[in-house]
């Protein structure tokens, strides 16, 4: 069992607990936030396709930290996926949302395969919009919540050889930055976390060649204490690097330099 939780991670359970749900909770940034809600006492609903990893992960944060944890294996670009986490996680009163479930590519835009585009959009667009939909009117409703929506620095300006992927983020950061003003009225927090490359599955599926890269465990504490401080958070000191001397430049000046560094990233 952990040890007594601090006074931040009781004040943390009392506006987010009891419960919370973390997609792509399986690997990466997904499943060190995971441990992180579980080593601040909340019980989990974990989403991702992969049964096993889920249930070993449940059973580690059990064993470990003495919360409840339920599993949810779905594919979030299934037009049925909201029913499946639905049907689990509407009895349960549930205060946080993670929507950390996501995947990228990367190339020139025309060769990408039109199927595989299709269903990023599905899994990093459609699913966060019906998860913030359906979260934020229940936590509406009960006057206290949160939803942390995972943007990218690839968010703030197109990316040429990772167009699709970028514009999905664009979505995501635009999301996350009006629903925090329309909600925060209503008690309900909504954090966008905008991370660089970051070490995970994620790169091997995007077909990019990392050089130096975040660790998943070294950013989720980040992200959570930003909740219900600030609109984004650009965790660790890569993903300020990469984004904050861009900021001056105009955009089409933005464009140009990330489809540089993406052209030299992409295996493909």
């Amino acid at each position: 069992m952990s040890s007594a939780p601090t006074r931040r991670q009781r004040r943390f359970l009392e506006r987010y607990g009891p419960w919370a749900v973390v997609t792509g909770a399986s690997s990466g940034i997904g499943r060190a936030l995971a441990v992180a809600l579980a080593e601040a006492g909340l019980n989990l609903v974990l989403v991702a396709r992969d049964r096993p990893r889920l249930e070993t992960l449940a059973a580690s944060l059990m064993a470990t930290h003495g919360v409840q944890v339920q599993v949810i294996a779905v594919d979030l670009a299934r037009d049925d996926h909201l029913w499946t986490i639905r049907r689990l996680t509407d009895p349960l009163d549930v205060g946080l949302l993670v929507a950390s479930a996501g995947f990228g590519s990367a190339g020139p835009f025309l060769d990408a395969d039109i199927a595989s585009e299709t269903g990023m959009l599905m899994v990093n667009g459609r699913a966060v919009l019906q998860a913030c939909h359906h979260f934020g009117r229940r936590f509406r409703e009960r006057g206290r919540g949160g939803l942390v929506l995972l943007s990218s620095i690839a968010a703030f300006q197109g990316m040429p050889y990772a167009a699709h992927y970028a514009a999905t983020k664009a979505y995501v950061q635009t999301l996350a930055e009006a629903l925090h003003e329309e909600l925060r009225a209503d008690g309900v927090d909504v954090l966008a976390a905008a991370p660089g490359p970051t070490h995970s599955g994620f790169a091997a599926r995007a077909g990019m060649a990392l050089g130096m890269a975040l660790e998943p465990e070294a950013i989720a504490p980040v992200i959570l204490a930003a909740l219900g401080r600030q609109v984004t958070v650009l965790p660790g000191a890569l993903s300020k690097l990469l984004s904050w001397p861009l900021v001056p430049l105009p955009r089409w000046a933005r464009v140009s330099i990330m489809g540089s560094v993406m052209q030299g990233m992409a295996l493909h």
